[in-house]
């Protein structure tokens, strides 16, 4: 795990041995299960400790985001986990914070429950649904500090599946690449239709990651209204704003 370490050193973190362990056996799991479930098309040692491992934990550079993570109460919800990416890796170097794991394909999510076995983590749940339903769960919607979303769809589409999840004086935060600024200034509208305010957009600069990335940071300033997120597919097919 060296690569992982040395880039964690750029965002002022120290793994501890405990925690280099958890990321080994998360790869070791990951590519043992990528061979029955096509859970990603990155499995090689040493990139999946860059464009996994790390660029989960570049959100880490939004100072928000570390304010967050740092309450031993805080709520945390990753839309369309995946394999677990930013969700799993930030709570390995923030274990107290609580994880909700959100992903639509069954397959993934049973990957999900037995990550979150394997590797011994409190308080996080994977549930398997769709934002577009989950977030008219009163149990979920309005209740996180922060929601994450990882190449999930374009953000006008991003900022629906997340805002409604957040509540108000919460925080999103989606993963782009070199389009995010021009991303963020499409999605304006769609921003302020669902309560939220785009705060900034943070490039992400760490050692080993290759492309431009960049973060969007969107703060919720008001309640969602009720009809959002519209039902199952409408947000891809009719982006707000557009």
């Amino acid at each position: 795990m060296q690569r992982l370490i040395e880039g964690t050193r750029a965002l002022g973190l120290r793994l501890t041995n405990r925690q280099v362990a958890a990321f080994q056996l998360y790869y070791e799991e990951l590519v043992a299960w990528n061979q029955r479930f096509n859970l990603t098309a990155i499995t090689d040692y040493e990139p999946v400790q860059i464009r996994h491992f790390l660029d989960s934990l570049s959100c880490l550079l939004a100072e928000e985001v570390r304010q967050v993570l740092s309450r031993p109460d805080a709520r945390l919800i990753d839309v369309g986990a995946g394999a677990g990416f930013p969700g799993i890796p930030l709570k390995l170097v923030c274990p107290a914070v609580r994880l909700t794991l959100l992903e639509a394909t069954g397959k993934k999510v049973t990957f999900l429950e037995h990550m979150i076995a394997r590797l011994g983590l409190q308080h996080t749940t994977a549930i398997h649904a769709r934002a577009e339903e989950l977030a008219h769960d009163p149990a979920h919607r309005e209740g996180y500090d922060l929601a994450l979303a990882r190449a999930v769809a374009e953000l006008p589409v991003v900022v629906e599946y997340t805002l409604p999840f957040c509540k108000v004086g919460g925080w999103v935060v989606a993963q782009k690449g070199e389009s995010g600024p021009a991303e963020a200034w499409t999605a304006e509208r769609a921003i302020q239709l669902l309560g939220g305010e785009l705060h900034r957009v943070l490039a992400v600069e760490l050692p080993g990651l290759p492309e431009d990335r960049s973060l969007v940071i969107v703060e919720k300033v008001s309640p969602t209204p009720e009809k959002y997120p519209r039902r199952a597919g409408m947000p891809g097919k009719r982006p707000l704003g557009s």
